[in-house]
This record gives structure tokens, sequence and C-alpha cells, in this order.
């Protein structure tokens, strides 16, 4: 949990009997949040720049023998809306919302509203490699403290 924590998602579900722990959807981080690590790889920052993505994270925990056994599914879900309907070239900067050329703002339609729907785009398999090489490094640091 602590490794999911610091790389900003929030929590939506734990199961400690079944040892299952979910995130909610952590939107993509964009080239000026610096601090923010869920980007693996330039095509997933590339893909974070120019899409509305989230990314839901599911672990499971469980043993195996005397080890510990985490398995990690990060799926990537992209914002896809319609265009609205333009009549005319001068109408371009209304593709999406209604806003002027001096102030864009996202403002949808009732068709567009019921249109829009986040698109499943597979599994971050470089996120989710991360993450586990994260939990690793944690647990040999819990490790070393308990044998202190």
């Amino acid at each position: 949990m602590d490794v999911l924590l610091d790389m900003h998602f929030v929590l939506d579900k734990t199961d400690v009997e079944k040892g299952l722990i979910s995130t909610r959807p952590l939107s993509g981080a964009q080239f000026f949040e610096f601090w923010r690590t869920d980007n693996v790889g330039p095509a997933n920052a590339a893909e974070a720049n120019l899409h509305s993505i989230r990314r839901t994270v599911d672990l499971k925990l469980g043993r195996w023998g005397e080890h510990l056994r985490v398995s990690c599914d990060v799926r990537v879900q992209r914002l896809n809306m319609p265009e609205r309907e333009l009549t005319s070239s001068a109408q371009a900067y209304q593709m999406f919302s209604r806003s002027t050329p001096s102030m864009q703002r996202l403002e949808l339609g009732p068709r567009q509203e019921e249109a829009m729907q986040w698109t499943d785009l597979g599994n971050d398999t470089e996120l989710a490699a991360e993450i586990l090489r994260r939990i690793e490094t944690r647990v040999r640091e819990l490790q070393e403290e308990q044998s202190l």
C-alpha cells in the first residue's frame, strides 16, 4: 500500500483475507508534474500528454511456499469524446465545446455527454514492472530493519 500511495494512487479496495489491493483510477501525469512517477517510459509519457488517460492498479498478494508472491495488473483507459457537428471552418474552435476564440472552456452538449466513454487500452506492463520493483525494494528494506 505504501508504494501505491507514494505514487499518488488512491486505494479503493483492500481485502486482507484474499490478498487483494485495488486503486481508484489515476489520471496520467502531465509533463509539468515532475513529481509524479506513473508514466514509465517515453511512450506512456507521450500518451498521457496527448490524451486524457487514467490507470487503475490491482495487486494480488499471497504465499508461495516460504516466499511472498505479488502480481500486478495496471489497466489503462483513454477518454473518448465525440466531436460536435460543424457547419463551417469558423466553428472549428467549437469542435468539443461552446468556446469562443478568446475563451476556451470544456462544455459538453447532452449528446456528447451521453456518448463520452472510457476506452480500454490494455495493460501498462512497464508501470506494473516498476510497481513490483518498488515493492521488492520496500520489502527488502523492511527485512533489513527487522534484522538490525
